[in-house]
């Protein structure tokens, strides 16, 4: 059935776009920019239709903007060279007046940076991912501490290895074992939702010690980490940072999407209730379906509500 529908829609796709553009006097890309607010709908169609061209010329563009972001090369200080050097290629394509059609060209534009901003960041965050914890890098010690300082402001660690960490959900007396799935990555996420959200960080560690309902923060902050990568990574995530992002999607954007996650697994996981620990992996499925459900609504915004409450 599906190679069925591919077929039709491989001849009569192009002859829809022929007779529309015929009677609008607009290409699809324009009838997308100019039919649709700026947001995940516009972009998302900008991007499929830029995909399924057959232009020769629109698939060079799409081919060098793949090769720019996969090296990460699309960066601030040549961000507005690159867009208009997108923009210039399809009104030349497309034969589209920039002077009537101004708003066309900033439109376009934005999606253009949003689509291959999206692309760019997933290379970044693969990059973490794949980054080990190194206990001899300085660097990724200092944001060890620095994650215990954020989340336990009034308590020393007495030691480098140390069962306090266990306060904070680690598994063992050295968290440097706990990173292997998810790299750097993993330490990162927890770090930013500690510094940037002190007040729901803190609520949701006061939820992990919870004597009926409490989970390992760390461990379970590293396996959100690792739904966020999941959900970034199969392409449905982009509603959120479509909606979302205002400017060239980068890795800060990708920890405030972990940070929604993980806020909002906890409270799933209060209002189910769990008997113990071994139902983890069932609420956690349960919370991945109900997150991806939430990302076929086009329009959705995903933001960290904090309420106060007890258990």
């Amino acid at each position: 059935m599906y190679s069925i529908w591919m077929y039709i829609s491989y001849y009569i796709r192009p002859l829809i776009k022929w007779f529309l553009r015929k009677t609008t006097g607009l290409c699809e890309l324009q009838r997308i920019c100019y039919g649709e607010k700026h947001g995940s709908v516009r972009i998302k169609g900008v991007e499929n239709s830029l995909n399924l061209s057959r232009c020769p010329q629109i698939k060079l563009l799409v081919n060098h903007l793949n090769d720019v972001c996969d090296n990460q090369r699309f960066t601030a200080s040549n961000e507005r060279e690159i867009l208009e050097g997108a923009t210039r290629t399809v009104l030349w394509v497309k034969q589209i007046n920039p002077q009537v059609h101004l708003q066309f060209v900033k439109s376009f534009s934005r999606c253009v940076e949003q689509i291959w901003g999206y692309r760019q960041l997933m290379t970044e965050v693969e990059t973490l991912r794949t980054t080990s914890y190194d206990a001899d890098n300085l660097d990724h010690e200092r944001k060890l501490y620095e994650l215990w300082n954020n989340l336990k402001p009034d308590e020393v660690l007495t030691s480098r290895v140390s069962k306090q960490w266990q306060d904070i959900g680690f598994q063992g007396d050295d968290p440097k074992t706990d990173f292997r799935g998810m790299g750097l990555l993993g330490l990162e996420n927890l770090l930013f939702f500690a510094e940037e959200f002190k007040g729901p960080a803190s609520h949701v560690l006061s939820h992990s010690l919870h004597p009926h309902y409490g989970y390992a923060f760390a461990i379970v902050g590293i396996n959100i980490t690792s739904m966020a990568w999941c959900l970034l990574r199969d392409g449905n995530a982009k509603t959120y940072f479509y909606n979302t992002c205002k400017s060239l999607p980068n890795i800060h954007h990708f920890h405030q999407f972990y940070c929604y996650l993980f806020y909002e697994f906890d409270r799933f996981w209060i209002e189910c209730k769990p008997k113990n620990i071994m139902e983890f992996s069932d609420i956690r499925t349960k919370f991945e379906e109900n997150i991806r459900a939430s990302l076929l609504d086009p329009h959705g915004v995903f933001r960290i509500n904090v309420s106060v409450d007890t258990v």
